[in-house]
């Protein structure tokens, strides 16, 4: 199996891959949180989107070797949406 089916299989809904994705997250949020008191200086939401959404579109472009159709595929957005993404993002 190639890197790519490897990832599709792991993904999968009820996979093993998505709980500890959840707990790296949540264990992040609670640890920003303690380093700030509870007061975030600015929305937390938005904060935790970018900074999970930064790593995921370098990932999954150079999984794709930079190919924005296939990646935008695997993401399950419009190619569109991801080049303003990665234009947002300055990764361009």
């Amino acid at each position: 199996m190639n890197a790519v089916s490897v990832l599709r299989v792991e993904t999968t809904p009820g996979s093993s891959l998505q709980p500890a994705l959840r707990e790296c997250v949540a264990r992040a949020v609670r640890r920003y949180l303690s380093d700030v008191d509870a007061q975030p200086s600015e929305g937390l939401h938005e904060l935790v989107l970018r900074e999970v959404e930064i790593p995921l579109l370098h990932e999954v472009m150079a999984c794709y070797g930079g190919n924005q159709s296939k990646a935008a595929a695997a993401l399950g957005i419009n190619r569109a949406t991801l080049r303003k993404k990665l234009q947002q993002y300055g990764m361009s």
